[in-house]
């Protein structure tokens, strides 16, 4: 128990906002992305600034507490507040600065891609982003970065340039290139495992005016058809084309299921209207709404189906193709699905994220696949253990067809030791290493944990 004389000076102390339990905002800003997450912290430190993180970990370390670090996202695992600890919301930490002439932005933690976005298009800029604009930049980063521009610029890791983090000691570290290398190496795909990222400093690129893309959907007799046409269109998929397979419910609630597509191609026009014509030439579609549409409009299409305050719980999986057999499995697991807010997803990898050697990055999944993610949402916790384990037999099911590894964005709270060492693959080890530099007793290891060598 933390004493009051410790608040009272933790106060005086901080620029930012101290909360502990009878606080009339602690009950609200405790709350994360996800419902299933009900944990209560002893306080909560709403980060102003970099100074607010130093004394916020001094603190914890003081007190010996526990130490969860929230940024401005979802944090699906839960991993962003604990029980009984420190929670260091930096979510009220918003700053951007945008650089039109070097073509770069430097982001504060609780930035989202949708306040990214809206910034860097302020100058026809764009980077690798979250497909849902709620997403936080920070958390993405950190675990790699799927996006729709990852075909012709790589994940977002590919695209940091530089970092400040502060350490578990309260230190306050640079990292790129030329500055800490290791650690700059670690941060692009080791998570928040050496420690707290105060900012992130991004290469943009030019992106004039619309891209071409946008949701087209099909009625779910033809998912077979559907998913073998995506199929065939992202093993021959230009770089600057990305899509994204779902089997998904209508938005009104009926529980209708849908075959639908969600394509980004910002390549020139030309091109560009070719390969989305012929997308919107398969088949009879139900709905569709591809064409021209702003890129930052483009990363708001999915917002509705990620609602705050919904219970989820999540698997992931690669596979190297999308067989036949794996095409079966998709459609007859969904339609066992208890909710009509549960969804799955297929994202193809491929083009400029594939071309880096697996060691390049602490991120090692360098080989074009596929990625699977099982989305278990629901609003009734009375409903919460038919859920998950729909997910989790959904899961079992893709076993014989998964890829070894595991994207680490994605993953829960209660993955084995031996799945999250898959996370990292071969660049396990060396990142035990870098772990032990940086945070030699594990004080961050509320998130998918490399333990020090």
């Amino acid at each position: 128990m933390i004493e009051l004389v410790d608040i009272a000076g933790l106060r005086e102390m901080i620029s930012g906002l101290v909360l502990v339990a009878d606080d009339e905002t602690f009950d609200s800003v405790r709350q994360i992305h996800n419902g299933m997450i009900d944990r209560r912290p002893a306080v909560i430190i709403r980060c102003a600034g970099v100074a607010d993180v130093v004394d916020g970990i001094r603190f914890a370390v003081s007190q010996n507490l526990e130490i969860a670090v929230r940024g401005g996202g979802h944090n699906v695992a839960g991993h962003a507040v604990c029980d009984g600890g420190l929670m260091l919301d930096m979510s009220l930490m918003k700053g951007i600065h945008v650089d039109p002439l070097a073509r770069t932005v430097r982001v504060q933690p609780g930035v989202t891609w949708g306040e990214f976005n809206r910034e860097t298009l302020l100058h026809g800029l764009a980077t690798t982003g979250g497909a849902v604009s709620s997403t936080g930049v920070a958390g993405l980063t950190l675990g790699g970065g799927f996006g729709y521009l990852m075909g012709k610029h790589g994940f977002t890791i590919d695209n940091l340039i530089a970092a400040e983090l502060v350490t578990a000691t309260g230190e306050v570290v640079q990292a790129s290139e030329t500055e800490n290398g290791e650690l700059f190496w670690g941060l692009r795909g080791g998570g928040g495992n050496f420690g707290v990222a105060t900012s992130l400093k991004f290469q943009l690129h030019r992106l004039d005016g619309d891209v071409q893309g946008g949701l087209i959907a099909h009625s779910f007799d033809q998912a077979s058809d559907v998913l073998k046409f995506y199929r065939a269109q992202t093993q021959a998929q230009p770089d600057e084309l990305s899509m994204v397979a779902s089997l998904t419910h209508t938005p009104d609630g009926s529980g209708t299921p849908l075959i639908a597509m969600l394509a980004c191609h910002s390549g020139s026009q030309t091109d560009a209207k070719q390969s989305i014509g012929q997308i919107k030439a398969f088949g009879e579609p139900v709905l569709d709404q591809l064409g021209p549409i702003n890129y930052g409009r483009l990363n708001t299409m999915l917002d509705k189906g990620f609602p705050k305050g919904a219970l989820n719980y999540w698997k992931s999986c690669f596979v190297a193709d999308l067989t036949d057999e794996v095409v079966d499995i998709l459609k007859r697991r969904f339609l066992g699905s208890p909710s009509a807010m549960s969804k799955l997803i297929v994202e193809r990898f491929h083009g400029a994220a594939t071309r880096y050697e697996a060691d390049a990055t602490a991120f090692p999944h360098r080989q074009s696949g596929y990625n699977i993610l099982i989305i278990a949402q629901w609003m009734d916790g009375s409903k919460s253990d038919e859920n998950v384990a729909w997910a989790r037999d959904t899961y079992a099911a893709l076993q014989p067809h998964m890829n070894t590894g595991v994207y680490a964005n994605y993953m829960g709270d209660d993955e084995t030791s031996s799945r999250v060492e898959q996370a990292f693959g071969g660049n396990y080890k060396r990142l035990q290493v870098l772990k032990r530099q940086y945070d030699p007793e594990n004080r961050f290891h509320l998130n998918q944990n490399i333990p020090p060598a």
